[in-house]
């Protein structure tokens, strides 16, 4: 892994399509989403200006993982 492709990736996650595609931040998430079962929701959301929104939301969330990571998650499961 490069030095560049690691800030990028300590960034926005990333994913490697198939065909060669590489997907970045939101629209990875929805590839994701869409390929565990939950296209119904990422479909629709994949179309403008709503990936936009996505897009934006994505950015806001990760430039501040570490204030939603106090209000999210907090409490570990039960086995």
């Amino acid at each position: 892994m490069t030095p560049e492709l690691r800030a990028t990736c300590e960034k926005a996650v990333h994913v490697l399509t198939a065909d060669g595609r590489i997907l970045r931040a939101g629209r990875a998430s929805l590839f994701v989403l869409a390929h565990v079962g939950y296209g119904w929701l990422a479909r629709p959301l994949m179309i403008p200006p709503f990936i936009w929104l996505v897009e934006l939301g994505y950015r806001v969330v990760a430039s501040n993982r570490s204030f939603f990571a106090r209000f999210l998650f907090t409490k570990e499961r039960e086995p």
